[in-house]
């Protein structure tokens, strides 16, 4: 299975298992990753799910869409190049080992 590093504001890493096709917000909720609210449940309508993608990972990533856009201006911390919605991240096995890094709040 696929791994994931969340990091908190802190600095505190989270390492977690994820299943291939899963998202990564759904990989935080079950494994009860601080950080992650979800509200919507990973639908793509409130942008609590909101991360920060570390650099070197950007760019293995599926493009951002139209939608998913629109609700990265509605975050609660500051939007960054590199800011996705860890709902719309789906899980492959290129991204094992992804890093994804969490702001310091999401509503």
């Amino acid at each position: 299975m696929p791994s994931i590093s969340f990091i908190h504001p802190d600095h505190r890493v989270e390492r977690v298992e994820a299943e291939i096709g899963d998202s990564a917000m759904r990989a935080a909720l079950v494994n009860g990753v601080d950080g992650i609210v979800a509200e919507c449940g990973g639908s793509a309508l409130c942008a609590t799910c909101h991360v920060y993608v570390d650099k070197q990972w950007i760019s293995r990533l599926a493009a951002i869409g139209d939608d998913e856009d629109a609700l990265l201006d509605g975050t609660a911390c500051e939007r960054q190049a590199n800011s996705r919605l860890s709902c719309q991240i789906k899980i492959t096995p290129v991204l094992d080992g992804l890093v994804l890094l969490l702001p310091e709040r999401q509503v």
